[in-house]
Parts: structure tokens; sequence; C-alpha cells
């Protein structure tokens, strides 16, 4: 049975680019974190390794903490393009070994996006971390504190021995 995924306030993802943060790379850097894409029934689908997509709403590493909604009225086709081109997305990365660097949860997205032609962009792992990074609304407060608190404790670590505080 497939995971729908909500927001803290019972919103439903459909149409959502998902975040959720990598532990210690997160920590360290925290615009760094695990993309997924949620279809028009809010069930999450995201690169997990290699030769396996996730499809059936439980992302890699949990619940998003971050979500980017796209207005589905931007979408040549709809709701029924949106899923068709996740679906077409996800096929292609079953036939790809996972890179961390390269060829990852990014990519997967940045495949499905470019699919369906979203906004005219081509999108790519670069685009798509600042996007989320800057423009993807916090499902609940854990969710901030999930991404800047290790770093913010990390921060203190460094700088109070230093006096820099």
């Amino acid at each position: 049975m497939a995971t729908k995924y909500k927001s803290s306030s019972g919103g439903d993802l459909a149409f959502s680019i998902l975040w959720s943060p990598l532990p210690v790379i997160t920590w360290i850097i925290p615009i760094i974190g695990h993309l997924g894409i949620a279809d028009s029934n809010g069930v999450a689908s995201d690169f997990q390794g290699p030769y396996y997509v996730g499809d059936r709403g439980r992302m890699a590493f949990g619940a998003p903490t971050r979500a980017f909604r796209v207005n589905i009225c931007d979408v040549p086709g709809g709701a029924a393009v949106w899923d068709q081109m996740i679906q077409e997305a996800n096929e292609v990365y079953r036939g790809r070994m996972h890179n961390i660097c390269c060829d990852n949860c990014h990519s997967h997205v940045a495949c499905a996006l470019n699919k369906m032609d979203l906004w005219n962009v081509k999108w790519d792992m670069v685009k798509l971390c600042f996007l989320v990074f800057f423009r993807a609304r916090f499902l609940s407060f854990r969710g901030f504190l999930l991404q800047f608190g290790p770093f913010t404790m990390l921060l203190c670590l460094i700088l109070i021995p230093m006096k820099l505080l």
C-alpha cells in the first residue's frame, strides 16, 4: 500500500517536490538533502540507490521536512502528464547506477520535471537544490530544526572556543 505524505497542518503534498535531510551531510552543509517528487495523489517517488526507485511513498531518509508545491496549471497537460512523467523518470532511473555526486535523487526529480517541460527550464541538480533551499516551505518546526539545528550546534562548537561569538 502506498504512503501519502501530508504536512503537519494536514495539507496534501500532491504535485510537490519533497526534501528530507541526509544525516551527517545535512548537519555539515544544510543546503544538501534528499529529493523526491509526489504524484497527483501525494505519493512520493525517489531514487534511493543503484537501480532502485521507491514509488510507494516511503522516501529513503524518512518523511519529507520541506516541500515545494508546483501549480499544476503550469504543467502542459496537467495532472495526467505530471503522473506519467514521474512514472517515466522512475523507469529511466530503475536502469541507472546511483552516484552521490552526479546521478542521484536530484537528477531523478530533474528528469521528471524536464520530461514535463516545467516552466521551460532545463532542470539539473544545482537548480533544484537552490529552488528547494530558497522556495520550499518547511512542513513543521521540527523540520527546520532537523535541517539547521545540528549545523548551528557544530558552528557554536567551533566558534565558541575560538571566541568568535
